[in-house]
């Protein structure tokens, strides 16, 4: 039934070469990546859980197609209540979706099996662990899943959203695909908390001079040090003379070069993590280059070229796994997005009266997209007086005014 060919989920990139994703991957700059370490990494958490509970928040319905090429939410359909009320018997929506892109942005691959009653109709969505699928091509060049090594199932038994893919039957992980990047910021992270657990940090020292006796007492060497920092450290202190006997200099001490250049290394795997998931900096928390003229735009930005891809990808994949093949030509689902890609009140409200002058928008359509309820009569479209149909004749000179109405009205002006 099956070729020889399969795909596991947990299959991954690194050193050069194909990994299990299962033991991680070893890095260039030394930890071990796996999708549990990276997450650990801030970045990495921060990129991960802003696609996932932004998607997750977005409503979902189920449309029907009317035939004046309108639509219709399709509350009749079985299907209507899975998708907005209750995926499963424990899950919210919320935490269904969540699940389901966090899954897909750190594995590549969200997998639920589908449970359905006797005629095929969806009852409920119930997830599984990526790490433990394993992906088989059949002869009919369809996908069937082994779960937990298990017999294989057919793929209309299974949800599957994946990330962009190489061999068109699993995603790769984005983590494991940049497990160098990652590890990277690892080692970097590593490096830290061992320089603040194991180095020492002094603002300076003082110093006698070589031929001055040495002091072997370290009560006496205590004393001189507590006196020193009692008299001349902290703010209360600051820009005060100090006087040194026998010799003693002061001798202030600076960073080296490797503790100075960690600040900058840390931002800079920040936005390599960034770039890895097409999030804006700002997003995750790196406003070095953030205004405020420009983050309205690249919140637009994110919406459009970072969260469409990955909603397209929930959209699609649940046409193809939860609709029958009958009912993809009238029935089709879709995020609402238009929350998300508002402007200012300002902005908003002047696009608002554009579209209500020109005609394309009424009273109710305006309130229906800031969330208001509809006002009697708001259905009403307006047109501009002084626009005409161009493919219509011009119309006919206008008639000449009568001389008795014409004389009556001179005579009350005057």
């Amino acid at each position: 039934m099956f070729t020889k060919q399969f795909f596991s989920s947990q299959l991954a990139t690194g050193n050069g070469g194909w990994l299990s994703g299962l033991g991680g991957a070893r890095s260039d700059a030394g930890p071990l990546v796996t999708v549990e370490s990276a997450l650990s990494l801030t970045a990495v958490q921060s990129c991960v859980t802003l696609l996932a509970e932004s998607i997750a928040q977005l409503p979902l319905e189920l449309f029907r197609r009317t035939k004046d090429e309108g639509r219709e939410a399709a509350k009749d359909h079985p299907l209507y209540r899975i998708l907005a009320y209750a995926p499963n018997e424990w899950q919210t929506p919320l935490e269904y979706r969540e699940g389901s892109q966090l899954s897909a942005g750190s594995r590549g691959n969200s997998y639920s099996i589908i449970g359905r009653d006797g005629d095929g109709t969806v009852t409920g969505l119930y997830p599984v662990p990526a790490q433990s699928v394993v992906v088989m091509k059949g002869s009919d060049l369809r996908p069937y899943y082994q779960i937990d090594g298990q017999e294989p199932i057919p793929q209309r038994m299974v949800h599957h959203v994946r990330w962009w893919s190489l061999n068109g039957y699993v995603g790769l992980s984005p983590i494991m695909l940049h497990a160098n990047a990652i590890g990277h910021a690892q080692a970097i992270q590593q490096y830290a908390g061992k320089s603040f657990l194991n180095g020492t940090a002094l603002s300076g020292v003082i110093e006698r001079p070589r031929e001055a006796a040495p002091i072997k007492d370290p009560n006496v060497i205590d004393r001189i040090t507590d006196q020193w920092q009692q008299r001349y450290g902290g703010t209360g202190n600051a820009k005060r003379v100090a006087m040194l006997q026998e010799g003693m200099t002061f001798k202030a001490l600076s960073m080296t070069n490797v503790d100075a250049e960690l600040i900058p290394a840390l931002k800079l795997t920040a936005l390599d993590i960034a770039r890895i998931y097409k999030v804006p900096p700002h997003m995750i928390g790196e406003l070095d280059k953030a205004t405020f003229s420009n983050i309205e735009h690249q919140a637009i930005q994110f919406v459009i070229y970072t969260l469409l891809p990955w909603i397209k990808r929930h959209e699609q994949a649940m046409m193809r796994d939860l609709l029958l093949p009958s009912e993809r030509d009238e029935y089709y689902i879709e995020f609402n997005v238009s929350g998300l890609l508002r402007g200012d009140q300002k902005s908003r409200y002047e696009s608002y009266a554009i579209a209500r002058q020109w005609g394309w928008l009424s009273v109710n359509d305006i309130r229906r997209l800031e969330n208001l309820p509809p006002v009697k009569g708001g259905d009403v479209y307006l047109q501009p007086l002084n626009m005409v149909d161009a493919a219509k004749p011009l119309p006919a000179q206008m008639p000449k005014a009568d001389p008795k109405v014409v004389a009556e009205i001179e005579g009350i002006l005057a």
